[in-house]
């Protein structure tokens, strides 16, 4: 054995350079998993500590926007919802757009917000915007038990134009495929405003012309067909019309179009990973 392997071996930990910019750490993440925890709980914790309600918000704030656009979009513009309740087509897709907007909008600012952390201590980087990933996770159970609430009353109720299908067991591929949209998009946003500072103000503004840009306060059935293309070529459309169809029975659910938005997912990640694991190497310098 030679020296380098023998003073390799009396260490816990060899910190080398990435060999691939496609490399992602597994084992270190694993390793790390527990510093992952910490994040999280520190991202839960935190940002309510010194609120009056505290994780209440956490509730109050989709019933606040889903009785907004039921007042502006349902009764105002009077907004078709394919005949089902409108308080609960509107929280369905409120839901899921906070996911993949809470994901996408704290990973965006991994390097920004972690800059002096990053230059202290060794850990995968990466474990950062999975925190993010991860915390937003528990919001979005909490505001989807909040929906369930409604769903299992008017259910009660026997409203009928409610139809749960088959595709319900499909919920875990939309919430991982929205995970997958928010941490793609954070890490390369991430990436480019360590450089480009000015990048930061398209982001929110950016992510409220998506949400117009998808279907998540009007049916598709709504738009009219010469515009149907543009809002297809979404990648994200076909995740909230499949969430809402598989609860609801209202939307619209295609292989074709899912397949669509799998396959985009498969090379932002590619994307991303590369752009954040290039960035990685020399972001200190620039932030």
């Amino acid at each position: 054995m030679n020296q380098e392997n023998t003073d390799n071996d009396n260490w816990d930990l060899v910190i080398k350079p990435k060999s691939s910019l496609l490399e992602i750490p597994w084992r270190d993440i694993w390793n790390y998993r527990d510093l992952l925890r910490m994040f999280v709980k520190r991202d839960i914790v935190t940002v309510y500590k010194q609120t009056i309600l505290g994780p209440i918000w956490y509730v109050l704030q989709p019933i606040m926007t889903t009785i907004v656009y039921i007042v502006v979009f349902g009764n105002i513009a009077g907004i078709s919802t394919d005949g089902l309740p409108k308080v609960l087509f509107y929280l369905s897709g409120v839901v899921i757009w906070n996911y993949f907007a809470e994901s996408f909008n704290q990973t965006s600012v991994t390097f920004r917000d972690n800059a002096g952390l990053f230059g202290k201590v060794y850990f995968p980087r990466l474990i950062m915007p999975l925190s993010k990933i991860t915390s937003a996770l528990i919001k979005f159970g909490i505001q989807f038990g909040l929906f369930l609430v409604f769903y299992f009353y008017f259910i009660f109720v026997g409203n009928e134009t409610i139809q749960p299908n088959i595709n319900i067991l499909l919920l875990p591929l939309y919430i991982l495929m929205m995970a997958g949209y928010g941490l793609g998009f954070g890490i390369i946003f991430t990436s480019l405003t360590s450089k480009y500072k000015d990048l930061n103000f398209l982001i929110v503004f950016g992510v409220q012309l998506l949400m117009y840009a998808t279907p998540v306060i009007y049916p598709m059935s709504s738009v009219p067909e010469k515009y149907r293309m543009f809002l297809q070529a979404n990648p994200i459309t076909p995740i909230v019309e499949g969430f809402r169809y598989s609860l609801l029975g209202s939307g619209s659910f295609g292989w074709n179009s899912l397949a669509y938005s799998v396959g985009v997912l498969v090379v932002l990640m590619i994307a991303g990973v590369v752009i954040f694991n290039r960035t990685e190497k020399t972001f200190i310098d620039t932030v």
